[in-house]
């Protein structure tokens, strides 16, 4: 087994528990020779290394990636995001909380785009 297999392997558990199995299936189906390796690299470095980390709960990762996607303009992630709280225990306070230092560190506009994306990935559905 090389020594990539085990991060791989964590990595996929984490994806999976924090993205979903539906979202992950999707992702590898898509999955060609072209972005194999930037498919392997994001499986192991960010899902294996980084959200694997015993240093903070996942709630509070999920916190911090939407601010640092919000504050840089990545809309498409922090939508993923979003949607991902629901497996992370992240409440829409948490994240309307997190959106409010993007407004203060990053800007208003940033937290503007970002806090309309949340309203419509949460749908009202989970309030507080």
């Amino acid at each position: 087994m090389s020594e990539k297999a085990p991060l791989r392997t964590q990595g996929m558990i984490t994806r999976r528990s924090v993205l979903g199995d539906a979202h992950v299936d999707r992702a590898e189906a898509a999955r060609t020779d072209f972005d194999s390796d930037f498919q392997d690299f994001i499986t192991e470095g960010a899902w294996g290394s980084v959200w694997s980390r015993p240093g903070l709960t996942r709630r509070e990762r999920s916190m911090i990636t939407i601010a640092l996607l919000a504050a840089m303009g990545h809309d498409d992630e922090v939508a993923m995001h979003v949607r991902a709280t629901i497996n992370t225990g992240t409440s829409a306070s948490d994240i309307r909380e997190a959106l409010m230092h993007v407004a203060v560190y990053a800007g208003v506009p940033a937290a503007n785009r970002a806090f309309r994306i949340a309203k419509r990935e949460l749908g009202g559905d989970r309030e507080g």
